[in-house]
């Protein structure tokens, strides 16, 4: 099969009404019709030669196809029955493509590494739905299944929160969580008309290249995100007060107190804080709670 049909506006319409299916809003369904663009994913996907693939929420298979003509295994996970159904005819002729029906969120990801690629280095390529994409890339992340790059489709306003740096308007606890696994690099945008149906906003495609370790020593990771999500819950309050609110068991005064420590200024708000300030902060409130 050819692979530029996979992008066919007729061809998707006419693959759905064999299987007597449609695009499901509660799945984030939208399928690529521009072939260029998951030629594009596949090419620029910062995955090693040789490397497996894991792919997400495959759609008809445009990308997997892409995907399966530059690596030797890829496998994907897909929620929706009628999806791996359709999967079935639309990737027969790929030899190297498995799909795997299950909820990525739910899914054992290390077990599911260890048992279809074998040592093999792996990379993530896929188009994310938009309604999941946090609750999935800290999924990926925190699975710490062996994952060299991560390589997804998102909003655009979602990719510039991810590649955002500190001080900026769009950096948030997404954007400091994220950088505690690894560094985003924005790809490409990719336009709404380039899906059916089309989205309301345009996407963007950005690259996590994990690192091998964090790049900041904490003593208590859990005490680090509690910390980088607490800075953000209230951005207009200033980061003692905002902190005081998300962790009432330490108080204002403890807040503070470990805040001095730190050597961060009670006054500056979270948006203003390095990645290594907030590991400052959640190792001296870790030393408080051990008193």
């Amino acid at each position: 099969m050819a692979q530029r049909r996979l992008t066919e506006l007729s061809y998707i319409r006419e693959i759905m009404q064999q299987q007597q299916t449609h695009f499901k809003k509660k799945y984030g369904q939208n399928f690529l019709c521009e072939a260029a663009v998951p030629a594009r994913i596949a090419a620029e996907c910062g995955a090693k030669p040789g490397s497996g693939i894991l792919e997400i929420g495959p759609g008809v298979g445009a990308l997997s196809q892409c995907l399966c003509e530059r690596f030797p295994k890829v496998v994907a996970v897909e929620i929706d029955t009628n999806m791996v159904n359709i999967l079935a005819k639309t990737m027969a002729d790929c030899e190297n493509f498995k799909v795997i029906e299950q909820d990525i969120l739910k899914c054992d990801l290390p077990a599911l590494i260890a048992s279809e690629f074998a040592g093999r280095p792996v990379s993530v390529c896929a188009n994310l739905p938009y309604y999941i994409t946090t609750p999935v890339l800290m999924k990926l992340l925190e699975s710490r299944a062996g994952f060299d790059s991560i390589t997804v489709m998102v909003q655009k306003e979602v990719a510039s929160r991810l590649c955002a740096a500190p001080g900026s308007a769009q950096y948030g606890a997404v954007t400091a969580s994220v950088g505690y696994y690894a560094s985003a690099k924005k790809l490409f945008d990719v336009p709404a008309g380039c899906f059916v149906p089309a989205p309301k906003v345009d996407s963007a495609v950005i690259c996590l290249s994990l690192y091998q370790k964090p790049p900041v020593h904490v003593a208590r990771e859990a005490m680090l995100f509690s910390v980088i999500r607490g800075a953000f819950a209230q951005r207009r309050k200033t980061l003692q007060n905002s902190l005081a609110s998300a962790l009432p068991s330490f108080g204002k005064e403890a807040i503070g107190d470990a805040l001095s420590a730190a050597g961060i200024e009670k006054t500056r708000r979270g948006e203003t804080l390095s990645l290594a300030d907030f590991a400052a902060i959640a190792d001296a409130l870790s030393t408080q709670n051990h008193r």
